[in-house]
């Protein structure tokens, strides 16, 4: 392979272009390079680390899960089989070193995307790997990624260490058996491996089995929920489950940021026609609204952090989700309106302070129009960071000039990396930490900021907001749990 093309990692990567910026911009990053990783939302599977065995090879780890990855791949002719992507209850028709090799000969397809970053970043600095992955290459990437994930340093709970992750939150449904959160309590890790409420499988009447799923509830919970307030009931204990295991937050991804704010006849009369299968779907979208209203709420009387990542077009590709199911790439962002979704809810429970509501977009323009001035506005809301689309060098870079000069930066969340992808965790913080520093020096330098409030803010969006905003320096212990064994 003497014809290899070298893989390098440029040191400044990411800094802006003229030198006094990128000066100061190396600086700043330098303060925060080495800070712990605080990831609290994500969707990393909890099985990794309250197992902690070894994970199988390249293709199942590092493309399978990745939505970026399979999207692109799709996209360009490549067939999902090539890849050993299979229809539920089949076989693969590929190895999975025929699997790698096909992402390998279509690598290139990444030049210019956060994907190829995160990824050269994952394969020089993980695996310690010097040459780019192409066709030629394949077979060695394959046989050495191999290699080092048979060593113990290479199972989930040592990487928790190597890549410094002070805490990490999966995200698990309201009907979840916690099975491998109660085995990480048991370890004494719930404090740094931690889960999170989903409950949209009892919350959203367009979930496929939503009676069912409401008996199954009551059956977990010991309610009834033959009514509207047994129901809500069953809801706040389910809570407790997944807080006594250590969540510190609740998540929601309904279609829209619409809520709603109805009287409790009206409330009950819904919940009894959506159960039956008998709602419009006005009433079903106003009873999911509702809902949202209701969880916010209880998370001003639990404290639980309440989430709402809306706006995604799910499973756009009809085909494909016939085939493969969900979760293979065909999500796309869609218009929403948050001014008038959000205002019932933030009219019942806006102005509390003690209610951290966090709120994501998959539409931009909502940024200055909307979002921002919300946010500027309401004591409970914070603006979440770039998501899914938009956790893009470029991406953050707008985030933070549509959002700053109206919500300033302590009214987000800082940065999450809202992953299926452990190994890019690392990649992904660092090109944040990048950006911020880019960010924060263009200003310096510009003379809207004093250098010494950009060294407190460089650490206040790596570390400092994360931790207030999802409560982290409020939990017991004070300090976060470190890996066992």
């Amino acid at each position: 392979m003497s014809d290899a093309k070298p893989l390098e990692l440029h040191h400044e990567r990411l800094f802006p272009a003229d030198s006094a910026s990128r000066d100061l911009a190396r600086a700043l990053y330098a303060r925060v390079a080495d800070a712990a990783i605080i990831s609290p939302h994500g969707h990393t599977d909890p099985a990794w680390f309250a197992e902690d065995t070894p994970f199988k090879d390249a293709l199942s780890l590092l493309v399978l899960p990745d939505h970026y990855l399979v999207r692109m791949l799709y996209s360009r002719g490549v067939a999902l089989n090539e890849l050993g992507v299979c229809p539920p209850g089949e076989l693969p028709e590929v190895t999975p070193r025929e699997g790698w090799r096909c992402f390998a000969r279509h690598y290139y397809l990444f030049r210019g995307t956060p994907s190829r970053l995160w990824l050269d970043s994952t394969f020089a600095e993980v695996f310690g790997i010097d040459r780019v992955l192409d066709e030629q290459s394949a077979d060695h990437y394959f046989d050495h990624i191999q290699a080092c994930l048979a060593e113990p340093g290479f199972r989930p709970r040592a990487l928790l260490d190597r890549f410094n992750i002070d805490f990490i939150a999966t995200t698990e449904h309201a009907l979840d058996s916690l099975t491998h959160h109660q085995t990480l309590t048991s370890a004494g890790l719930s404090g740094r491996v931690t889960t999170t409420f989903r409950p949209d499988d009892v919350l959203d009447p367009d979930v496929s089995g939503f009676a069912d799923n409401i008996e199954r509830l009551g059956e977990m919970t010991g309610e009834a929920v033959d009514g509207f307030q047994p129901y809500l009931q069953a809801l706040r204990r389910r809570r407790a489950d997944f807080r006594a295991l250590g969540a510190t937050a609740t998540d929601h991804g309904p279609p829209s940021p619409m809520t709603a704010c109805l009287s409790t006849a009206v409330a009950q009369t819904l919940f009894d026609k959506c159960r039956r299968g008998a709602a419009s779907g006005l009433e079903r979208a106003q009873f999911r609204g509702h809902m949202l209203t209701e969880m916010a709420r209880m998370s001003l009387d639990d404290g639980l952090v309440m989430q709402i990542h809306p706006g995604s077009r799910r499973n756009h590709n009809s085909w494909l989700f016939d085939k493969f199911g969900p979760d293979m790439g065909a999500d796309i962002p869609m218009r929403v309106d948050y001014c008038d979704s959000l205002q019932p809810l933030l009219n019942a429970v806006g102005n509390e302070p003690g209610l951290e509501l966090i709120v994501f977009t998959l539409d931009e323009s909502n940024y200055t129009r909307e979002l921002a001035p919300l946010a500027g506005h309401y004591p409970a809301l914070r603006l979440g960071p770039p998501w899914w689309f938009h956790d893009s060098p470029e991406g953050m870079l707008r985030f933070r000039r549509a959002t700053t000069e109206t919500a300033g930066f302590y009214n987000t969340a800082g940065f999450n990396d809202d992953t299926r992808a452990f190994f890019s965790i690392p990649a992904r913080h660092d090109m944040a930490r990048r950006i911020d520093a880019r960010f924060l020096a263009e200003w310096v330098v510009e003379g809207r900021i004093s250098e010494s409030d950009a060294q407190d803010l460089i650490q206040e969006l790596t570390t400092g907001l994360v931790t207030e905003a999802y409560r982290l320096d409020k939990r017991p212990s004070g300090q976060f749990a470190r890996a066992a064994g």
